[in-house]
């Protein structure tokens, strides 16, 4: 066939096609105004959050922050950034079944998103799994920057409240190669290390902690534990000169009772918290005592992470942990 009889087919068949087109183009009726309305509140329902009203979101109280974010991660369910800060708000309601979901949704589009794994060992945690916590805490670990301890200082803690202080340290001098000077590392390796009477190094790694920027009082006391459990009153005084007589008569009481090994357990420790609750819940004698904070087992990292299965795991520590490699 000629170029030209080719032509003489093409042509009107492409102009049947625009003159097809044309009449759509102008069959189709306008939105009516009520339609048009519909339309621009649905495009607005979609605009993500700008900075100003994420800002505002995270300064209110926790069931507003978890609204906030479950409208923002509909909006886009494959974002990252929003799906860590919608299992965050979670968390801080305990909703850990809802949580579990959007994880576990999340991680088949993220398989290496650690923030994920991070939440979900959280979420494990606050509800006392914590052979899981474990696991989702070493697979985020794995994922992990090599600057971040964060994981790898929950996994010490998991070990911990499985009463594997061992394997803890070992995941807390992770964390400290990636973070030397974080406090609440410290504080809690300090304490592992005095659950298996390690004391001296107890002692030296929570005046670390204390000496390191962002130190609080609750550092200050997990030290004067220490030096309680050596009998060094004195000195547990001087750590914090300004807690009230009775807080230290109660350390005293509690940390005598602690000098035998036996006694050196997590629930131990634990059990000074609810010794210290006690003595500040009783009046006073005459005097007005100041108001400090009370010694605590459970630092920020610690209260903010909890979760059951008190098992320990049979194998070592996951052998491709990122900071194990000479870090």
């Amino acid at each position: 066939m000629s170029r030209a009889r080719s032509a003489k087919y093409v042509l009107p068949v492409f102009a049947i096609l625009s003159s097809a087109a044309c009449a759509t183009t102008a069959a189709e009726p306008d939105l009516t105004s009520e339609e048009q309305t519909y339309k621009a509140a649905i495009e607005a329902a979609l605009v993500p959050a700008t900075p100003e009203q994420i800002a505002q979101a995270e300064r209110s109280d926790p069931i507003t922050r978890a609204n906030f974010w479950s409208n923002e991660y509909q909006k886009d369910p494959a974002n990252l950034d929003i799906t860590v800060s919608f299992l965050r708000a979670l968390r801080s309601i305990n909703s850990h079944d809802r949580l579990a979901e959007i994880a576990s949704t999340a991680i088949a589009i993220h398989p290496t998103g650690y923030e994920l794994f991070l939440e979900l060992g959280r979420s494990f945690m606050a509800q006392e799994r914590f052979n899981d916590a474990a696991q989702a805490f070493a697979r985020s670990a794995d994922f992990s920057p090599a600057t971040d301890a964060a994981p790898l200082a929950a996994l010490g803690l998991a070990f911990d409240r499985m009463e594997d202080h061992r394997q803890a340290q070992q995941a807390y001098e992770l964390a400290l190669e990636r973070e030397p000077n974080r406090v609440s590392t410290l504080s809690n390796y300090g304490l592992s290390l005095a659950l298996t009477g390690q004391i001296q190094a107890a002692e030296t790694a929570l005046r670390r902690a204390v000496e390191a920027p962002g130190a609080d009082g609750r550092v200050r006391q997990n030290l004067a534990l220490i030096l309680g459990l050596q009998g060094r009153f004195d000195d547990m005084v001087a750590v914090d000169p300004n807690a009230p007589i009775r807080t230290v008569e109660a350390n005293k009481a509690a940390l005598r009772a602690m000098m035998m090994p036996a006694g050196r357990t997590y629930e131990g420790l634990k059990q000074l918290d609810d010794v210290l609750d006690e003595v500040e819940r009783t009046p006073a004698a005459p005097q007005d005592m100041p108001a400090v904070p009370e010694a605590q087992v459970d630092d920020d990292a610690m209260s903010e992470l909890a979760g059951e299965e008190d098992t320990t795991p049979s194998g070592g520590l996951r052998p491709k942990l990122r900071g194990s490699q000479n870090r």
